[in-house]
């Protein structure tokens, strides 16, 4: 198994700390909006990494966080925060916001046949243990208060903080990469906790050492529910590129500072985006879309997956329509192939030695693909190539397939065999003339008998044998 590390900038031969235990933590939704497509791809793609770790023989312990409250506008902690602007936008308390978002959210990953993690943790439930990170942090001597805003970690004591984006500490300005907040010592210093402010009224708060009246910061979350659950190294973390600069640079700083400069994690593992029509994604652009408005256009989640799947994870990919009914038509042929599969299962005799040899091919060049940093476009490549194949059985074929699914996650084993289509004496007719047509590569004839029986309500698949193979429309 290799994988590209961004900490290194290289692929690398994955091995874990625990030979026997893979433990991958991934950031998750800020639940004060509704998931779109660009999270999917994110999240689909973290499920396929999970899927090959295990299938590669490893136990995987996934968690992934919920953050249901102190995530301010801006990365540097200052602004609006998100839930509350959400609660004043769709109505009801940040409470019912958060958990109306958060369900949403399982709801369309449900959709996308995604694993669920082993913990799934909401910031909410582990304020507590954030509070003691941020006390610890503080005996050591790596914060300091400012007053009426919060508690703060002075990067100045780390110095090789910012190794994950490679940046540049002593360049960097107030207002550039970050906002300017008064009374921060250093640019890059970042908000461990924050204090509410007079006349702010929040509706999330805490008590803590410094405030009545207080809430944890962004980037403390990931480190306290990371660590609280798979300890003080982490095998795997996951997160999309925009939190490399920011907020995975400033996990790795206070969990490293807290536990003695101990790597926090080994290997980093980032998505690329999705653009929608070539722009980036926005409800003021009205390309803003959810797994909902793929479903009201009737098409299949499996399909958007499929999508998902053509493009490597660390490219930026391009959603449009047009590439979605691309999809869309590629996702029925492969279930038309493998219910074709189902309808011959048991019927071909015993495989011979090349058919096996060629089975072991298609496995090899498949899996030696999703193990080389998940190269998921050349894997579909070998299995479309299985599929059209002709040097094995439909059986081996499908059983194939199911295998490779183990990873990619299309749910083939759902598929089902079509009920046997009772064809019309006239459609048969149609069917055989269309037969001796393409026995004669009379294309034109066969392409007008085909739109015949189409009209009559029949679809006519051409298997790979040769044969055709109806099922009403």
């Amino acid at each position: 198994m290799k994988l590209y590390n961004t900490l290194s900038r290289q692929i690398e031969e994955f091995v874990p700390l625990d030979p026997s235990l893979v433990k991958l933590y991934t950031c998750g939704p800020t639940v004060y909006d509704y998931t779109h497509i660009g999270h999917l791809r994110k999240y689909t793609m973290d499920d396929v990494l999970v899927r090959t770790l295990r299938h590669t023989g490893y136990e995987v312990k996934f968690v992934r966080n919920v953050t249901d409250v102190g995530h301010l506008a801006s990365d540097a902690d200052t602004g609006e925060d998100k839930m509350e602007k959400s609660a004043k936008k769709y109505g009801g308390t940040a409470w019912e916001i958060a958990q109306k978002f958060e369900d949403y959210f399982h709801y369309s990953l449900d959709l996308m046949n995604n694993l669920r993690p082993n913990v799934t943790a909401r910031a909410t439930e582990s304020v507590p243990y954030q509070l003691d990170l941020v006390k610890k942090l503080e005996e050591k001597g790596y914060t300091y208060v400012i007053p009426e805003d919060g508690v703060y970690f002075d990067t100045s004591k780390l110095p090789n903080y910012g190794k994950l984006a490679r940046l540049n500490i002593e360049g960097l300005e107030e207002g550039a990469r970050i906002e300017k907040v008064v009374g921060k010592r250093h640019p890059a210093d970042f908000a461990l906790w924050k204090f509410e402010r007079p006349g702010e009224n929040r509706a999330m708060v805490w008590e803590s050492p410094w405030h009545q009246r207080s809430f944890p910061g962004w980037h403390i979350e990931c480190s306290a529910i990371s660590m609280e659950h798979l300890g003080d190294q982490l095998d795997i973390h996951t997160g999309g590129f925009d939190h490399i600069p920011v907020h995975h640079t400033n996990e790795i700083a206070q969990s490293e500072a807290i536990t003695g400069r101990k790597p926090f994690v080994r290997f980093w593992v980032h998505h690329n985006f999705l653009l929608v029509d070539g722009q980036k994604m926005s409800k003021s652009l009205n390309n803003f879309y959810t797994i909902d408005d793929l479903l009201k256009k009737e098409y299949d989640p499996m399909a958007f997956r499929l999508l998902l799947l053509s493009a490597h994870y660390r490219s930026e990919m391009n959603f449009t329509w047009e590439n979605m009914e691309g999809a869309q038509v590629s996702w029925e042929k492969l279930v038309d192939r493998i219910q074709g599969f189902l309808e011959t299962k048991g019927q071909a005799p015993e495989p011979t030695e090349a058919q096996l040899a060629a089975v072991e091919n298609y496995r090899h060049r498949f899996f030696g693909q999703i193990e080389h940093d998940l190269k998921t476009p050349e894997a579909l490549a070998v299995m479309w190539d299985l599929v059209g194949g002709s040097n094995v059985t439909d059986e081996q074929k499908y059983h194939l397939l199911l295998e490779f699914d183990e990873v990619l996650g299309l749910g083939l084993a759902k598929i089902h065999e079509v009920e046997p289509v009772e064809v019309p004496t006239e459609i048969q007719q149609l069917l055989d003339q269309r037969q001796v047509a393409r026995e004669k590569q009379d294309w034109q004839s066969a392409d007008t008998l085909r739109q015949q029986i189409e009209k009559a309500g029949f679809q006519v698949i051409d298997e790979a044998s040769g044969e055709q193979r109806v099922k009403k429309q």
